[in-house]
């Protein structure tokens, strides 16, 4: 486990990425925050991760990358969040086309720029939503790329690349309290993963509602965690 030393979370206010900026706030002595803007249909997530992050003492950033990312329902806002993918009927309609690529390299600069070679993502392979860029072999191949292209030892850590959705919720319940916040009351509450925005309904599992497949996903995870006494 990486200690004495900084790390920079990729941040988007969601749920797994929630959960990533405690568990580096446990590993790192210095923590920073970046997210992204791209067109997404909702700023609900960039206002949230504001707001955690200021509730956990970690300076954030967001950089606008809007007109950058296409061909997603995230990104038109016409498409049906359910159906599968225009271009590949085998990923869902949410697939931002080379989202995590161009998030890792803008991160890597970044953090290039501030002396930071580690970075923490959210990326999972067990329980996800089909999007190929969360891959371990592809997080391992842009490991790869981006110290060839900075001449560093860039290191990108992944905690829940391994872990479904169940233990997802496990892990902010087994973090406990970090900087003052409890880490599992604080991902329920103020995490946002519902892809429409939908902050209108309170649910055991957090806010949204059962529309879209971010939601559902979240709110199985929780029942699962329920049922097995982790949460």
């Amino acid at each position: 486990m990486p200690t004495d030393s900084a790390a920079l979370v990729l941040f988007s206010g969601g749920q797994d990425s929630t959960t990533c900026l405690f568990w580096a706030l446990q590993c790192f002595d210095q923590v920073q925050a970046l997210g992204f803007t791209y067109g997404q249909k909702h700023a609900v997530e960039v206002e949230q991760a504001r707001k955690i992050a200021t509730k956990a003492g970690v300076a954030y950033d967001c950089i606008d990358l809007t007109g950058a990312l296409s061909g997603s329902a995230l990104t038109e806002h016409d498409k049906d969040m359910n159906a599968p993918h225009a271009q590949n009927e085998d990923l869902p309609a949410s697939f931002v086309p080379g989202r995590n690529a161009l998030f890792l390299s803008t991160a890597a600069s970044y953090a290039y720029n501030r002396g930071i070679t580690q970075l923490v993502g959210g990326m999972c392979q067990t329980d996800y939503s089909g999007y190929p860029d969360c891959r371990r072999t592809f997080i391992s191949a842009m490991q790869t790329s981006l110290s060839l292209a900075m001449d560093a030892d860039l290191q990108i850590h992944t905690p829940l690349m391994d872990l479904t959705k169940a233990e997802t919720w496990k892990l902010a319940a087994d973090l406990g309290t970090v900087a003052g916040c409890d880490v599992l009351e604080t991902v329920r509450l103020m995490s946002h993963t519902d892809y429409n925005g939908n902050r209108s309904q309170l649910n055991p599992w957090g806010y949204g509602q059962l529309d879209n497949p971010a939601s559902k996903l979240r709110a199985k995870g929780y029942e699962e965690a329920q049922e097995k006494g982790w949460v």
